[in-house]
């Protein structure tokens, strides 16, 4: 969820109708094979039990399962990565058509999962990646040269071609994960005008898998929904501002936003480089940390990833994934309080839990910088396409005009018209990227100075706008369901390269509470 979409918070699969007749057709070749059957039968079990996050059992279900999960299920050959895929695409098929949560799937996903496999066989699973022969989602604003659009949910850029994977493409490629395709969002990052949450063009309405009528959240929907909704272990998202920790936190899956330039923008349709982070939406804390471990690092492509590059821990940061990660820390709970019974947790695992502490309030003017840094950025961006129907805003605000499909009658595009207004980054735009140094100079970072904080918490994703335009990371994590069973999470917030410690505030309140549940998809 983005600025624009504060205040009005609320996604369509291009599949080709052969497509499942094809996985129909594959997985009929394998019928009589009797793990295949065992694992075809438990996908298509809606009573299949989850498994437990933390003791991986030696019989393997498609329900809930995890990394460690399915790399168990690899090193005792009761699973390849083409059954896996196989599986995915087949609950695609079976859930999209009600959650719009995936725009297209890889047409060439299997033949890496038969890759990976061959590889697999010659080295043995313990050699190999963490993410090795594991399905990964996009977000379809992260670009990909390979079969797949990258159109951030708007027809003015299908059919586009772009002149490389983005950064964290070649990591999670390097890392032999297999990109099974694009999900939705809400169109252009939600930074089109007050457009529904989960809403694309190509995309469509995406619903959440726990109570379809109710607000996916976005900008980064299709992600949330799609892990959580078992169609896929992992996958990434973008957060500019909370478009990773509100669908998280509404879906009831972990996010986190990594610190600005932990992980590379390269080829991501952009809104702000000052603000954008690309970051893991997962299940479980470990998948999200097991995938950020595969997607931090240098890229010459872009800048800010010189600087965070340092910061990244030797031996990565799923050293940091401990039980007792909350003994000893130090947190803050600000805008409100926690459910008592969380506070109580959190005590009782060793934290010392400051209360009632506020963080000032004011305009910051990140939406006056946004404006002028989209222009910018976009344009950019889409000069670079080595192909593309549209190669400014202007081009995509007079597309939109004329194509019906992308509903400007009834949701307009205030946004890109105000940022196609701006004229760069003059005198206004400079005082408010001076207000907001104010604002986190003055306000997250002194707080967590006089109070020696670990972290903030917060109820919610409400820390989102404070993390965003400092560039800090944050994590959400499932923390219960309400009366109705639309899920709710917490808000873990830190100063920049902070990740490691809360990685283990996030894990140890996970692993103490292990509130998560799949969804039912109550209408």
């Amino acid at each position: 969820m983005d600025l624009y979409e504060r205040d009005h918070w609320r996604l369509r699969v291009d599949i080709d109708p052969f497509l499942s007749l094809s996985v129909a057709m594959v997985a009929l070749r394998f019928i009589y094979s009797s793990s295949f059957l065992l694992l075809l039968i438990h996908l298509l079990t809606p009573q299949a039990q989850p498994h437990s996050l933390t003791k991986p059992t030696s019989r393997f279900s498609i329900q809930e399962a995890t990394v460690d999960d399915i790399r168990l299920a690899f090193s005792e050959k009761k699973l390849t990565s083409k059954q896996l895929v196989e599986f995915y695409l087949e609950a695609i098929s079976k859930l999209n058509p009600l959650l719009h949560a995936v725009i297209e799937t890889n047409p060439d996903a299997l033949l890496h999962a038969e890759m990976a496999d061959r590889e697999r066989q010659l080295k043995g699973v313990t050699k190999l990646p963490m993410l090795h022969g594991v399905p990964v989602l996009l977000k379809d604003n992260i670009a990909t040269k390979d079969k797949l659009n990258t159109t951030a949910g708007s027809f003015a850029l299908l059919g586009s071609v772009v002149p490389r994977d983005a950064g964290v493409v070649k990591r999670l490629r390097r890392s032999g994960a297999v990109i099974l395709g694009k999900a939705s969002l809400s169109e252009w990052a939600n930074f089109r005008g007050f457009i529904p949450n989960g809403w694309s063009a190509r995309g469509l309405q995406g619903k959440n898998p726990y109570v379809l009528s109710v607000d996916p959240f976005g900008s980064s929907s299709g992600s949330a929904i799609s892990v959580a909704a078992n169609l896929v272990a992992v996958s990434l998202g973008t957060e500019t501002d909370g478009s990773i920790l509100a669908p998280s936190n509404q879906n009831s899956v972990v996010g986190i936003k990594p610190s600005v330039g932990l992980t590379s923008r390269a080829g991501v349709v952009p809104i702000s480089l000052r603000q954008d982070s690309v970051g893991p939406m997962c299940r479980t804390v470990s998948d999200s940390v097991y995938l950020l471990d595969a997607i931090v690092g240098y890229d010459p492509l872009d800048e800010a990833t010189k600087t965070a590059s340092k910061y990244i821990p030797k031996g990565g940061y799923k050293q940091f994934l401990r039980r007792n990660g909350l003994k000893g820390k130090r947190l803050g709970i600000v805008m409100g309080s926690l459910p008592d019974n969380h506070i109580k947790t959190l005590r009782q695992e060793g934290a010392i839990v400051i209360e009632n502490l506020t963080l000032p309030i004011t305009d910051s003017g990140e939406g006056i910088a946004l404006l002028a840094e989209f222009k910018i950025s976009l344009n950019a961006y889409l000069k670079e396409l080595v192909k593309s129907p549209v190669r400014s805003l202007a081009d995509v605000i007079a597309f939109n005009k004329k194509f019906k499909k992308e509903k400007v009658k009834e949701w307009g595009e205030e946004v890109f018209l105000e940022a196609e207004a701006t004229n760069g980054m003059g005198d206004k735009e400079k005082e408010a990227l001076l207000s907001m140094k104010e604002v986190s100079r003055n306000g997250i970072e002194k707080l967590m100075k006089e109070k020696k904080l670990d972290a903030i918490v917060t109820d919610g994703f409400m820390l989102s706008s404070v993390l965003a335009i400092g560039g800090y990371p944050g994590i959400n994590v499932p923390a219960g369901y309400d009366s109705e069973g639309v899920p709710f999470g917490i808000s873990f917030g830190g100063l920049r390269f902070s990740e490691p410690k809360l990685i283990e505030i996030a894990y140890g309140f996970e692993q103490s509470t292990l509130i998560r549940k799949p969804p039912k998809f109550k209408p």
